[in-house]
């Protein structure tokens, strides 16, 4: 399709980065690679960043639909959705429902085992109140080493690895930081996967596998933006059936919470018996130079420009969620 042909498409595109959360920083790289990605295919598309000008002026300044490039809270979570759904402004991703419970780690998890998929045992820990006594039963029930987690933040923020007992208080302390809750998780040892999926309700593909291989196992914050040491490997070196399984729950997973347009889904592959265990779901995944929704599209043979506009397509306020939706 030709430039003009995209440009009368999509009208005047806002690409939605920066915002007010704690990944403001991954946003801003987020979404100028998608602005100057649009741009190149031809799309009239302007940078917009809501925490320094108000979503009204989207409507007065006639803006035809959004990609949202928002990570975190008051992007990723719902509200924004809400905003400009009562704006009449159609936008990339999911809908309210399903982007507020993806950022909600603890209800996505509810979720995924009322539709008996696999995710690790967990205990939910409220940040004020936990006494002593609670924490010191956590690593009784779920075994050790264990995981802590701030269930509505992302890119690895507000998360400890717990090793041992004396370590709970501390790990407990920094999670509390950041949310009314904290996730503590049972910890799943093996290899760490990620499934792109992009469309939805019946329509919904799993891109190839990739596979994450950070330094000392620990991909953090550091080594997932801004580190070249951390090694990626796409499609995973997975056997043909278990590449398959993956993808299958991966697809079940994202129309389970009834998301839409496009996501990343988080597992771990216990390497004990090589079963998967799904950790999260991220509604509006990041596009920065170091982001795996783009390089997997690559390996499907999707340009970050042509996965930029497949995304875009998919903005239709009529669709959320989408009328052809079917929970797995």
């Amino acid at each position: 399709m030709s430039a003009t042909d995209l440009k009368k498409e999509f009208g005047k595109v806002g690409v939605l980065y920066g915002g007010r959360s704690a990944e403001r920083e991954v946003s801003l790289m987020s979404g100028q690679g998608v602005l100057k990605a649009l741009q190149s295919k031809g799309v009239d598309a302007h940078g917009f960043d809501p925490a320094e000008r108000s979503l009204a002026e989207l409507v007065a300044e006639k803006f035809d639909r959004v990609f949202i490039a928002l990570h975190g809270r008051y992007g990723e979570d719902g509200t924004l959705q809400g905003a400009l759904e009562q704006l009449g402004i159609p936008y990339t991703g999911s809908g309210v429902m399903a982007s507020s419970i993806g950022m909600d780690k603890v209800m996505t998890k509810r979720i995924w085992l009322s539709h008996s998929l696999p995710t690790p045992r967990f205990i939910v820990l409220d940040s004020k109140n936990a006494n002593n006594e609670e924490l010191r039963k956590v690593p009784d029930e779920l075994g050790l080493p264990l995981m802590l987690k701030a269930p509505h933040e992302g890119s690895t923020i507000g998360i400890s690895k717990v090793a041992g007992y004396s370590d709970m208080q501390e790990a407990f302390a920094h999670c509390a930081k950041y949310d009314d809750v904290v996730l503590a998780e049972e910890f799943v040892s093996g290899r760490e996967l990620t499934v792109p999926v992009l469309g939805k309700g019946r329509n919904a593909r799993a891109l190839p596998i990739v596979e994450i291989r950070a330094p000392q196992g620990n991909y953090d914050y550091q080594n997932k933006y801004f580190s070249d040491d951390t090694q990626y490997l796409c499609p995973a070196p997975l056997d043909e059936e278990l590449t398959k399984r993956i993808q299958s729950i991966a697809v079940r997973a994202f129309n389970a919470l009834g998301s839409a347009g496009w996501a990343r889904v988080d597992f771990m592959l216990r390497a004990a018996d090589n079963e998967p265990f799904l950790l999260e779901i991220n509604t509006s995944p990041g596009m920065t130079g170091h982001s795996l929704v783009p390089m997997s599209a690559k390996a499907a043979r999707i340009s970050y420009e042509d996965l930029c506009v497949e995304i875009l397509r998919c903005a239709d306020l009529e669709l959320k969620p989408s009328k052809d939706w079917h929970p797995t």
